[in-house]
């Protein structure tokens, strides 16, 4: 005996293939849409970008970005790179940090660094859980750029570069430094949790030096009325911006191996790219 509908008379095969296509349609249309793409960093914002306007160039500019999911949308300024130059080597970067002009202050808590603030137009923090989710879920390179006031300029690159979750403490997890004639001034802190004033395990760090970041461990001597605070770290980038050249006492914007502990820098970005094929190749 078969119950196949292949078996059934026409009129019944009918009957049954149409209880069959109303018994599946609500798991049709209540079924998630799962083939949206949303971008993670501007590397997919590029994609996503040259796709839709057919290949015309895609400038740098402010974006949004879902590391956290779609129910988190983050602004990020995205560095593309040169319009005539479309390689991957120049462009496609996700700016995590940026400081230009002293408007945002970096001496905030850790919810505030770990949730991001600023303004992506100008001087922000992408936020340790955005930069957590990203660096967790692709490889990434971090450059940091950095500008005097005397219109020099240089970076530092690091080909390896990752943080821990929360529960760590956003660990630093830095390395394969490639020298653009700044130094490694954050190979010191590999290793390191990111500290806050309201939550420190370095001692008083971050409290010390003007802002969040990842430090070494706190201190100090008095020598000859003098306070040293210099092995708290060797770069700053988030301490107390300084209109001008001024001994800043390791609290301004530091990159010790470029100019020194004394000297606050004009403008800083750290950002991060995916590594591709020709940075592989380029090692």
């Amino acid at each position: 005996m078969d119950y196949g509908i292949c078996r059934l008379e026409p009129a019944q095969n009918k009957a049954m293939m149409l209880l069959l296509i109303l018994a599946l349609t609500p798991l049709v249309y209540s079924a998630p849409i799962t083939n949206v793409s949303l971008p993670l960093d501007c590397e997919d914002v590029y994609i996503l970008k040259k796709t839709a306007m057919k290949n015309a160039s895609v400038p740098n500019g402010v974006y949004t970005i879902y590391p956290a999911g779609p129910n988190k949308p983050v602004k990020v300024f995205c560095e593309m790179g040169c319009e005539e130059d479309d390689s991957h080597q120049d462009g496609r970067w996700t700016v995590i940090q940026r400081r230009i002009d002293g408007n945002v202050s970096f001496y905030q808590s850790w919810n505030d660094y770990r949730d991001g603030f600023g303004d992506a137009s100008g001087e922000y923090w992408l936020g340790l859980e955005n930069m957590f989710l990203m660096t967790n879920t692709e490889k990434y390179q971090l450059r940091v750029d950095m500008e005097d006031f005397e219109r020099g300029s240089a970076y530092a690159l690091y080909t390896t570069f990752f943080i821990g979750s929360e529960s760590n403490s956003y660990t630093l997890n830095i390395g394969d430094y490639k020298n653009g004639g700044a130094g490694d001034s954050l190979s010191y802190v590999n290793g390191r949790p990111f500290a806050t004033f309201d939550k420190d395990q370095t001692g008083y760090c971050a409290d010390t030096n003007g802002g969040g970041f990842w430090y070494s461990y706190y201190y100090w001597y008095y020598y000859y009325y003098y306070y040293n605070y210099g092995y708290c770290h060797i770069a700053n980038p988030n301490g107390l911006y300084k209109s001008k050249n001024v001994n800043a006492m390791n609290t301004g914007i530091i990159w010790q191996t470029w100019k020194g502990n004394y000297y606050s820098l004009k403008s800083i970005v750290m950002k991060v790219r995916r590594i591709g094929l020709e940075d592989i190749e380029n090692l």
